[in-house]
């Protein structure tokens, strides 16, 4: 079985190694590297290395289609950029396709069964695919355990296969974000609030426990949509990403979009009061209650601690 995993960062390099092993143990995966400065061979014992500079599916898609074998698995981390790029590879590789998967039940032969959300995390869904004639799968961030072995891979520079490719879309420039009182990708310790707090009001509680901590305060996406926090401090494929040791996850429903800008396996301690929120799938604790009422125990306790 050929299987190939298309590394965008360095940071999701080791998760969709693990994601690979996880789904075909005993597999040799072969990474796939687009862009400049990504570091896959410390995970794969082969990388194939296309200089095109910035992603463009436009490009990438009859890429891949041009040098991969038939038949093949291609695993993706599930962010936005493969949700434009995947769909459309699937149908021309002639493959199945299976979105923004977060957990495994096995193979069977030609058979693959893993786990998807549904209904904004609601629903789990056990999805069963027949891989014969090859598969497009997402994975969504943090869903799989890293893959701890270091090799030293070979990287084999294949941009000769890309010559010639041409995309209605270029690249013009990258625009950087606006600079924010507090660099959230430098800390350790974070402290994230979202939807769950209700309102703006609320976020002085939040705060209270980020000072006890000597953390950071960060938050998704609604927080910064209702403008209760300003936008440097938004955590996701949309905001920031970053990669704390601790990361405290408060009213937060654990939408892939979230989870996919937190980088490095952290110590992820989530408090929602919605016992089927998703964020419990990748949280190392869950604590089910009302953060209102948990919040300020919590931020006593830890003064008292100090």
């Amino acid at each position: 079985m050929n299987v190939f995993v298309y590394v965008t960062n360095s940071d999701s390099a080791r998760e969709l190694a693990g994601a690979a092993q996880a789904m075909f143990p005993g597999s040799k995966p072969v990474a796939i590297v687009t862009a400049a400065g990504v570091d896959a061979a410390s995970s794969f014992e082969e990388v194939w290395q296309f200089a095109l500079g910035y992603p463009n599916a436009e490009l990438v898609r009859p890429l891949l289609v041009k040098v991969l074998p038939p038949r093949s698995i291609v695993l993706l981390p599930h962010d936005t950029f493969a949700m434009d790029l995947a769909p459309g590879l699937s149908v021309k590789l002639g493959a199945a396709y299976v979105p923004d998967v977060v957990g495994l039940d096995g193979v069977e032969g030609t058979t693959l069964k893993v786990v998807r959300q549904e209904l904004a995390g609601q629903v789990s869904a056990h999805v069963h695919c027949n891989i014969a004639n090859g598969a497009v799968i997402t994975v969504r961030s943090g869903a799989f355990r890293p893959w701890e072995a270091s090799v030293t891979g070979n990287v084999v520079d294949r941009s000769a296969d890309a010559a010639g490719l041409t995309a209605r879309r270029t690249f013009v420039e990258l625009i950087q974000a606006e600079a924010g009182d507090v660099d959230i990708t430098r800390e350790d310790v974070l402290v994230s609030v979202g939807r769950g707090i209700g309102e703006k009001e609320n976020i002085a509680l939040v705060e209270e426990l980020s000072e006890a901590m000597g953390a950071a305060l960060c938050c998704s996406r609604p927080i910064v949509d209702a403008k209760w926090l300003d936008r440097p401090r938004q955590v996701g494929t949309s905001g920031k990403t970053v990669k704390p040791k601790v990361y405290i996850a408060l009213g937060i429903s654990g939408s892939f979009q979230h989870l996919g800008g937190i980088k490095g396996n952290p110590f992820l301690l989530a408090i929602n009061k919605n016992p089927k929120a998703p964020i419990f799938q990748a949280a190392s604790v869950g604590v089910v209650a009302d953060l209102l009422e948990l919040v300020p125990v919590l931020t006593a306790k830890i003064r008292e601690s100090r």
